[in-house]
């Protein structure tokens, strides 16, 4: 009895609770979203998978065994897992010059970063990692996104246009496409042209409805009705049918060593990506978001799609959108997709054989003007100048350096702002507001009054080890900036969160420092737990806790 209710408690922290609530509406909901969000998809991963250098079918592998898999461990009903444009780009980037041009080896390393991600992520949720989602802040990705938009842009607009892209680099492939453009097919042109306008009409006029997908038939059609090969328009050719028997890729341990750390940075992108998908949802439905549920969904996830000779995958923020939108209850939703999924790659892949090259290009370039986000990176710059730095300087790493490279240079600053803020924490003199109790900033409020012979400072940090001395300095300095004699300092601690065994000490040599010159010094609006610890650390009188400023100077 005691090992069936371990069992049982063992599979409940595995399983999502979710599973407890399917009916037989939520499941007729979810088969209706599911048949939706599969007509979504399947242009998509077409794309996506051409984006990493695989043929057309892998994207639908990976889509079909990770969305076998992800639904029996995700936490979020809505967040759908699907292969995405900047996990594409980045393992394409990544194995090419690993792969020597070898369109088999190139598959087989894909699959194995996309093994290691699924490992990563089976770690990271063993040890309680979900925590790694929110060291890549949402400015981050901001300028990830918009940098990752104009690479794609660079490396899609000659398979539009009709002629071979070259280049290393962002950069390297815009100087290229400048010196060929008088190459271009004006057949490819058109037809590019043509379903690039009609997917962004579409997108703008029915963005839950499968435009892609129409798109795509009509390109389908074309291609098979019209004579497009001597008129220079390549086409997507033969696309195998079937499904690729589950198993471990073909490389050698020295693959398995220059692969792991793709897919540690797969990982860690396809962490961002999803949680920023489900965080969404969460805060909208009011729900906690469970950052190493989706982790240990998403280790699931990759390890099937790497054992499917697939490509690694993520939450998908379009598709869990297009799912949301279609009215889906559960995960399910997912699941039925992937069967409708299997449908196609078992029965219909030989329609794609006569679909145009530069209509994947022109679905490639629509899906990526959602990612150019102008007004968020004008509204992040005005918000704070530091805020748009970060996500310029992730946006230039993407271009220059490469998308992971860009991610870790955006949250390397990130970083190190925040440890500035906090190594020099903002020490500010304060006024009373007049007419009211109110004490504010004077650099703010330059009509607050000063009390004559006291200066009110408020220290806006924890008064730590690293950045006592700097407040004890900060101090001295607007202490000796006041132009009247002063004979009491209050400091407002009520944004005062922590103080360590150094912190209270700097206040204790503060306090001596200011009774040598006949100055009180008072620390007033302390919580009980840093009141303890100064009177820990030998602080006693001039402590007034929970006592405002305007409570201690009367």
């Amino acid at each position: 009895m005691a090992d069936a209710a371990a069992r049982a408690e063992d599979a409940a922290m595995v399983l999502p609770g979710w599973l407890r609530s399917v009916t037989g509406a939520t499941l007729r909901a979810d088969l209706v979203a599911g048949l939706m969000l599969a007509a979504y998809m399947v242009p998509a991963a077409l794309a996506d998978a051409a984006i990493a250098g695989l043929p057309p079918q892998a994207g639908l592998h990976a889509c079909i065994f990770a969305g076998a898999v992800f639904w029996l461990f995700s936490g979020s009903s809505r967040t759908v897992v699907t292969v995405t444009t900047g996990l594409s780009l980045l393992l394409g980037q990544a194995v090419a010059e690993m792969s020597g041009g070898d369109p088999a080896r190139h598959a087989a390393l894909i699959a194995a970063a996309t093994l290691w991600a699924g490992v990563f992520g089976a770690l990271g949720w063993a040890l309680g990692a979900g925590v790694l989602a929110r060291f890549v802040s949402e400015t981050v990705m901001l300028g990830f996104k918009c940098g990752l938009a104009l690479h794609l842009a660079a490396a899609q607009l000659p398979k539009l246009l009709g002629f071979a892209g070259h280049g290393e680099d962002f950069f390297a492939r815009v100087v290229h496409l400048v010196l060929h453009v008088g190459e271009t097919n004006l057949a490819s042109l058109l037809i590019g042209s043509v379903a690039l306008a009609g997917l962004l009409v579409g997108k703008a006029l029915a963005p839950t409805r499968p435009v892609a997908l129409i798109v795509v038939v009509a390109g389908i059609v074309a291609g098979a009705l019209l004579d497009l090969a001597p008129h220079g328009v390549s086409l997507v050719g033969t696309v195998p049918r079937g499904l690729p028997m589950p198993g471990l890729p073909d490389v050698s341990r020295a693959d398995l060593r220059d692969t792991l750390p793709v897919g540690l940075a797969c990982f860690l992108l396809a962490i961002v990506e999803t949680s920023a998908v489900a965080r969404m949802f969460a805060r909208r439905e009011g729900q906690r978001y469970d950052a190493g549920r989706d982790m240990l969904a998403l280790a699931a996830a990759n390890l099937a799609a790497g054992l499917g000779r697939g490509l690694a995958v993520s939450g998908g923020s379009s598709q869990s959108v297009v799912n949301d939108e279609a009215g889906a209850r559960t995960p399910l939703s997912g699941l039925f997709a992937a069967g409708v999924l299997l449908v196609v790659a078992v029965s219909l892949t030989g329609l794609l054989a006569t679909l145009p090259q530069p209509v994947l290009a022109a679905m490639v370039l629509a899906a990526v003007t959602g990612l150019i986000d102008i007004k968020g990176l004008v509204r992040a710059w005005r918000f704070r100048h530091s805020e748009g730095l970060v996500a310029l300087a992730a946006l230039g790493g993407v271009l220059a350096a490469g998308l992971l490279q860009g991610v870790l240079i955006g949250a390397t600053l990130s970083v190190v702002l925040m440890l500035r803020s906090a190594l020099r924490p903002a020490v500010a003199e304060l006024g009373r507001v007049p007419g009211t109790d109110i004490f504010a900033d004077l650099a703010h409020r330059p009509d607050a009054e000063r009390r004559p012979g006291v200066l009110v400072l408020r220290c806006r940090s924890a008064v730590l080890y690293m950045n006592a001395e700097h407040v004890m300095d900060a101090t001295q300095a607007l202490l000796a900036a006041r132009p009247d004699p002063v004979h009491r300092v209050v400091f407002d601690m009520t944004a005062v969160t922590a103080i360590d065994l150094p912190g209270a000490e700097m206040f204790l040599e503060l306090r001596r420092a200011l009774a040598e010159r006949g100055i009180a010094l008072v620390l007033a609006g302390l919580r009980d737990t840093e009141a303890a610890t100064l009177a820990q650390a030998g602080y006693d009188g001039g402590l007034e806790p929970h006592r405002r400023v305007v409570e201690v100077l009367v």
